[in-house]
C-alpha cells in the first residue's frame, strides 16, 4: 500500500509534465504560425485601410513588371549587349545609363497625369498607354532580325518608358496615402520594395534558364506579358469621368504645379535631402558592367553560366528581401541619419568582398567562387536596400499637397539621375583603366576606387533631417499655403487619386 501511495504521486507529476510538454509545444507551434501568418495579416491590414486597388496596382507595377518583368530585362541586356551586339563593358555601361532617361523625367509623366486627363479619365489611359507601350517595343526587339546598335538601344528606352509611366502613377498614389497615414508611410514603402523583391526574386531564378533556352532576345517577347498585366490595371481601375476638360486650360495649370513645385523646392527643408539622394547614388560608381563580362569570361573569370548568373541574380534578391524585412521589423522606427550611417558605411565595406573575388584571394581561402559571388550578391544587396528605404519614406513625406505624383516623380528623378551619374561614372572608369571585354588587369583597382568614393556620403549626412519617420518633414507653411490656394482657387490642381477613386 505504501509503494502504490507513493506511485500515485510520481504518476501525477508525470502527467502534469507531460501535459506542460504537451502545451509547450502546442505554444511554440502557434507563435511559429502566427509568425508564418504575420506577413498575410500585414497585408490584409494594408488592403483594409487603403484600398484593395491600390493594394493590385502595387502588385501588378512593382511585382510584375518592375519586379519580374525588370529582372529579366536586366539579364537579358547585359548578355544582348555582350553576345549580340558585342560592345564593350564600358560602352555597355553607357548604354544601361541612356536606358534610364525616362525615369530621369518622371516629372514630365507625373504632371501629365496630373493635369492632362485624356478621353475624360486621369489616369486610366496613362495606364493602358504605358503597357501598349511596352508590349510593342518588347516585340520589335524580339521578332526584328537585324537590329542596329542604336534601334535597340532607342527600342530599350521605350520599353523603359512603358515601365516608368506606369510606375509614376502607382507612386502618386503612395505619396498620397503616406500623407493621409503618416503611421503607415514605413508601410507602404515596405510593400512596394516587398513585392518588388519577391518579382525579382521569381525572375532572376528563372532569368539564367530562359536565357539559356531561348537567348536574350526570345526573353524580350516575354517580356510583353508583365506589360499586357499593366493594361489590365487601367482596364480594372473604376475613375470619375470628367466631362468637358477645358484643355485650354492646361498650360495654366503646367505653370500652377511648376510654381508650387518650385517653391517647394527652395525650402532648405526640401532640397537638402533631395540634394543628399542624389549624391548618396552618384557617388556610389556602378561598374556592374566590367563585373559582369569578367565574372562571364572563360579565361580571366569564374566563367559562370546563363544559370548561375541567374542564381546569383535571384540570391541578390533574396538579399534585398531580407534588407527590407530587416528594416520593417528594427529600424523602421530609428532616426533616418542613423540608420544611413550605418548603412552607407556597411556598403562601402562590403565592396570589398568583389575585390576579394577579382583578386582570386576566395580560392586561396577555400571558398569556390560559385558560393563566393552569391554571398557577395546577398550581403550587397542587403545593405543597398536598407540604405535605400529611409530615402524612399523621406520622399513620400516631402509631397505637398495636390501635386504628389509630380512632385515624388521629381525625387524619384533626382534619385535616377544619381543613378545615371554613377552609371556613366562608372563606365568612364572602366574606360580609363582600360577595361575591355578581354582585358581585366585594371578591374581591381576600379573596384577599390569605387568603394573609397562610396564612403564620401558619410560627410554629407548633415543634410538628412534629424527626424524619425513617425514625423511629418514637409513645412507646416508649405501645407496652409496649399490650403488657403485650393480655397481662393478650388480646382486650380485637379487630382483625382487612384486610391479615392475606387472608394
Amino acid at each position: 500500500m505504501v509503494e502504490e501511495e507513493e506511485a500515485l504521486p510520481l504518476d501525477g507529476n508525470a502527467h502534469n509534465k507531460e501535459i506542460r510538454e504537451t502545451q509547450k509545444e502546442r505554444g511554440i507551434k502557434t507563435r511559429l504560425w502566427d509568425f508564418m501568418l504575420e506577413p498575410l495579416y500585414w497585408f490584409k491590414m494594408l488592403a483594409h485601410e487603403l484600398h484593395w486597388r491600390f493594394i493590385f496596382g502595387v502588385v501588378i507595377i512593382y511585382g510584375m513588371s518592375q519586379g519580374l518583368g525588370g529582372s529579366l530585362f536586366n539579364v537579358s541586356s547585359d548578355y544582348y549587349w555582350k553576345d549580340v551586339q558585342k560592345v564593350q563593358p564600358s560602352e555597355a555601361q553607357v548604354y544601361s545609363g541612356v536606358i534610364g532617361i525616362p525615369w530621369i523625367v518622371k516629372p514630365l509623366w507625373g504632371i501629365l497625369t496630373d493635369v492632362v486627363p485624356i478621353a475624360g479619365y486621369r489616369r486610366r489611359p496613362y495606364f493602358i498607354l504605358a503597357g501598349l507601350l511596352g508590349v510593342a517595343s518588347t516585340l520589335l526587339l524580339s521578332l526584328k532580325k537585324k537590329v542596329d546598335v542604336m534601334f535597340a538601344l532607342l527600342s530599350m528606352t521605350a520599353v523603359s518608358a512603358g515601365a516608368a509611366i506606369a510606375d509614376v502613377t502607382i507612386d502618386a498614389c503612395a505619396a498620397e496615402n503616406s500623407m493621409a497615414h503618416l503611421s503607415l508611410a514605413a508601410d507602404i514603402q515596405s510593400l512596394c520594395a516587398f513585392c518588388s523583391s519577391i518579382g525579382q526574386l521569381v525572375g532572376f531564378t528563372i532569368s539564367g534558364f530562359i536565357v539559356h533556352q531561348i537567348g536574350p532576345k526570345g526573353v524580350f517577347g516575354v517580356l510583353s506579358i508583365p506589360f499586357v498585366l499593366v493594361s489590365s490595371v487601367g482596364i480594372l481601375l473604376k475613375e470619375q469621368y470628367v466631362p468637358n476638360f477645358a484643355y485650354k486650360q492646361v498650360y495654366q495649370k503646367f505653370i500652377d504645379a511648376s510654381k508650387a513645385t518650385f517653391t517647394t523646392l527652395k525650402c532648405g527643408d526640401v532640397w537638402r535631402p533631395c540634394l543628399y539622394m542624389y549624391l548618396s547614388f552618384a557617388l556610389s560608381l556602378n561598374i556592374h558592367e566590367g563585373m559582369f563580362y569578367w565574372i562571364t569570361d572563360p579565361k580571366a573569370g569564374p566563367a559562370l553560366s546563363e544559370e548561375s548568373v541567374g542564381l546569383m541574380f535571384s540570391f541578390g534578391s533574396i538579399g534585398s528581401l531580407l534588407g527590407l524585412l530587416l528594416y520593417q521589423k528594427v529600424l523602421k522606427d530609428y532616426p533616418y541619419r542613423g540608420v544611413l550611417f550605418w548603412a552607407q558605411l556597411l556598403h562601402g565595406i562590403i565592396g570589398m568582398l568583389d575585390l576579394i573575388l577579382v583578386l582570386r584571394l576566395n580560392l586561396k581561402l577555400g571558398v569556390p567562387d560559385k558560393y563566393f559571388v552569391v554571398l557577395d550578391e546577398i550581403v550587397s544587396k542587403c545593405t543597398g536596400r536598407i540604405k535605400r528605404m529611409p530615402l524612399l519614406v523621406i520622399s513620400s513625406k516631402l509631397c505637398p499637397p495636390g501635386i504628389e505624383g509630380t512632385f515624388f516623380a521629381l525625387l524619384m528623378s533626382i534619385d535616377n539621375f544619381g543613378s545615371l551619374t554613377s552609371s556613366w561614372g562608372g563606365g568612364l572608369l572602366l574606360h580609363v583603366l582600360n577595361v575591355t571585354r578581354s582585358k581585366f588587369t585594371n578591374l581591381w583597382l576600379a573596384i577599390l576606387v569605387r568603394n573609397i568614393v562610396r564612403l564620401l556620403p558619410l560627410a554629407l549626412l548633415f543634410l538628412v533631417p534629424r527626424s524619425d519617420p513617425s514625423s511629418s518633414i514637409l513645412p507646416a507653411k508649405i501645407t496652409k499655403a496649399k490650403e488657403d490656394e485650393d480655397v481662393d482657387k478650388a480646382g486650380n490642381i485637379e487630382l483625382v487619386s487612384l486610391i479615392g477613386s475606387t472608394r
